[in-house]
């Protein structure tokens, strides 16, 4: 009887069992590189540029007598609704996969320095929102204080461990995915 497979069918169920972030991560955590960083900041930051094309072509059709215009009008609410949906779907996959499209694109993405999945808030508020607060908070008392903390946040990547001050502040590392 070859191929025969004999199954109990009165056997508990099994189930495959994912591991955890931290499990899957021990042996495998590759700081990623600087150019790989840099590119899927770049990729990003081409993304949102050229959701911003409509409103650019929509207000540069303005002229004193007669405002923006319909079109005008529509392209500009055709690229709120692109800032909307592209921020939405980023949430997402910060959320599910520790990755922007530009890192996801590039094959990298971010967890916490110990390995583990970070979670939404951690990398929405400590890593997105508190370094552009704080930057901001310095241009308004001096702008070129903002400026100069920016620069330094991105600069301090040529450390060691390859991390920025936003990866510091949120106890995140990028690594290779």
């Amino acid at each position: 009887m070859e191929g025969f497979e004999y199954r109990n069918p009165y056997a508990a169920p099994t189930a495959q069992v994912q591991p955890s972030a931290a499990e899957q991560f021990d042996d495998e955590l590759v700081v990623a590189g600087r150019l790989p960083r840099l590119l899927a900041s770049l990729i990003d930051s081409a993304i949102w540029m050229a959701i911003s094309t409509p409103a650019i072509i929509g207000l540069l059709r303005f002229k004193p007598a007669r405002g923006i215009g319909e079109l005008g009008g529509s392209l500009v609410l055709l690229t709120t609704v692109g800032y909307l949906a592209l921020f939405v779907y980023t949430l997402i996959l910060l959320s599910r996969e520790g990755q922007t499209l530009g890192k996801r694109f590039i094959g990298i993405r971010i967890v916490r320095a110990n390995g583990e999945r970070a979670g939404l808030g951690r990398l929405f508020w400590l890593r997105y929102v508190a370094p552009g607060f704080i930057v901001g908070v310095m241009s308004s008392i001096w702008t070129l204080l903002g400026s100069i903390l920016s620069l330094a946040n991105v600069l301090w990547i040529f450390g060691e461990q390859r991390r920025c001050l936003h990866d510091y502040l949120a106890d995140t590392i990028v690594v290779n995915a």
